[in-house]
């Protein structure tokens, strides 16, 4: 840039926020989350919802997954607390109320793109990554599109925009699942799964978290 031209700043201004944590003792956790999920999958045929193909549970999983799906709830929970606030940016006091569901992939299967209609935030936490992690060729990655739609790249599909996240504009992103990786993300946010290519098996976590109701003469986070 020379002297004479104007200095320009580029900023996000209406930015979608995609939370990522890795769970503390995921190792333990995992273990027993699989060992539910799999003995499970042997007895039930699963529902049909926007699964590939694989195995998906019913949206019941906390009411017969005990202690350790309440470990992931409760972990859910507190981290939609610590990035939701009130319009001043306050913190604020939610109850969430939560329903969640198993996956398995195995080879071949993903999920079509989809939304969780009825939630606030939703989440995706990795059980088993099925060795994605390590080998990016298994596929299997979380994609997320863009909710601006295709309409950015239509003029001139080869221009992006000079900033973090930018090259994507009108596309997709893709985010790799990692063995003990919980994704939150606004519940309107159109995501799909790629299909998983690996000889192992590819096992998460679905949750939907609603704020509860207010008690009655209570208008929301903003009432005092």
């Amino acid at each position: 840039m020379t002297d004479r031209e104007a200095s320009a700043k580029i900023s996000g201004i209406f930015p979608t926020p995609v939370v990522e944590c890795m769970m503390p003792d995921a190792a333990a956790l995992n273990a027993e989350l699989k060992r539910l999920i799999l003995e499970r999958e042997k007895t039930d045929k699963g529902t049909q919802h926007s699964n590939l193909g694989g195995w998906q549970s019913d949206w019941e999983f906390e009411t017969w997954g005990g202690a350790p799906v309440k470990t992931l709830l409760d972990a859910a929970r507190a981290v939609a607390a610590q990035v939701t606030c009130d319009r001043a940016g306050r913190p604020v006091p939610i109850t969430w109320v939560a329903n969640c569901w198993a996956n398995v992939n195995r080879d071949g299967n993903g999920n079509e793109f989809h939304t969780h209609p009825g939630a606030y935030w939703s989440a995706s936490y990795y059980v088993d990554d099925g060795g994605i992690g390590d080998d990016p060729s298994l596929g299997g990655e979380f994609e997320i599109q863009d909710p601006r739609g295709v309409a950015p790249a239509m003029l001139a599909p080869d221009l992006a925009i000079s900033m973090p996240g930018g090259q994507s504009i009108g596309a997709s992103e893709m985010l790799r699942p990692r063995a003990g990786l919980m994704l939150i993300f606004p519940s309107w946010l159109s995501h799909g799964v790629r299909p998983y290519r690996g000889d192992g098996v590819r096992i998460s976590v679905a949750m939907n978290l609603t704020p509860a109701p207010q008690p009655q003469g209570q208008s929301g986070p903003n009432a005092t």
